[in-house]
């Protein structure tokens, strides 16, 4: 089974230029950790380091039928996890049970920890709780990239998504998102950089963080440029630099992020960003989501270009062509 097969299989079952930070998410990231002091690398950084999961219940946009309610009470909340623990029990009673066939996650090291609860109702922050819509020029750019890979989806490896060809899947980011599966990451420092380590696809980025800056706006990055610095115990990331063809939620090249990470306590970090692009949306959006640091190392995502799946599907492609020509 190819990995593009896997993902979809598991994905559907886990169903400003001076714009810094909006002040909603620098306020909450003071009132993160205004109670705890992080620990600090030999070099007097924040350490943030460790193999964390960002895997979460919470949706990333928010149910229409919730309007603009940003938090569940506690009781729902406690609703929530009574109704999550009987269907845990159920799970449980049948994957004990000899005569249900059922398929364990466990055996290929794809069981998943779910991050530290949270009352939130959808990842993005703020009243909306969703995605703005698309300008009207995003609408046209990405109808035109459909309209000219429409009838084209098999001719070659070029015309297959990024993923499917082990190139990057969408979650490696920036922004940083849980796959809904391989959902682990590992953070490792050392003096002017931070190094960030995603299970899903085996990319690292490594950011500086010694004042440099951004590389020059002809060069163009799948992941973008990363230049990353420290505002008290919180690492900013600002990056820029990205190719067309990243298209994060269908966005253009101009595509800036700024992401930012707090160490709000010892097993957890909480993950901030805000996305910007003047040529896709008419302001800027922010999401959140906590990660909960793990014991599992991080395992290697053995995917690459030229895997069996994608040569697969394009040989047949033209045998389906050969077929359709008479078998010449």
């Amino acid at each position: 089974m190819s990995h593009r097969a896997v993902a979809l299989m598991f994905l559907a079952a886990l169903i400003a230029a001076a714009i810094l930070v909006p002040a909603p998410l620098a306020a909450q990231t003071a009132n993160a950790v205004k109670t705890w002091t992080p620990p600090k690398t030999a070099d007097g950084a924040p350490d943030l380091q460790g193999v964390y999961s960002n895997a979460t219940t919470v949706p990333f946009e928010r149910p229409r039928n919730l309007g603009s309610k940003e938090f569940y009470t506690p009781e729902e909340v406690a609703a929530q996890q009574k109704a999550q623990a009987a269907r845990d029990a159920a799970r449980a009673a049948a994957d004990a049970d000899p005569t249900i066939v059922h398929y364990d996650l466990g055996q290929f090291g794809l069981n998943q920890r779910v991050t530290a609860s949270t009352n939130r109702t959808s990842q993005i922050v703020g009243p909306e709780g969703t995605i703005p819509g698309l300008l009207p020029q995003a609408q046209e750019r990405l109808a035109a990239k459909q309209a000219a890979a429409r009838g084209h989806n098999f001719d070659d490896a070029q015309h297959r998504g990024l993923s499917e060809r082990c190139i990057m899947w969408g979650n490696e980011g920036p922004p940083m998102l849980s796959p809904g599966y391989n959902s682990d990451l590992e953070v490792v420092q050392g003096p002017g950089y931070v190094a960030i380590l995603q299970e899903m696809i085996h990319d690292t980025r490594v950011i500086p963080t010694d004042g440099s800056a951004h590389l020059p706006s002809n060069v163009r990055l799948w992941m973008g440029d990363s230049r990353g610095h420290w505002e008290g115990n919180t690492l900013v990331i600002d990056t820029t630099n990205f190719t067309d063809q990243t298209a994060f939620r269908n966005s253009s090249k101009d595509l800036h992020v700024i992401e930012r990470l707090t160490r709000t306590g010892d097993n957890t970090i909480l993950y901030q960003f805000t996305v910007e692009d003047p040529g896709t949306w008419a302001k800027p959006w922010s999401a959140e989501v906590t990660w909960e640091k793990i014991n599992n190392p991080i395992y290697e995502y053995a995917c690459q270009e030229g895997n069996y799946g994608l040569a697969n599907i394009l040989s047949g492609a033209r045998a389906s062509e050969k077929e359709a020509a008479g078998g010449k």
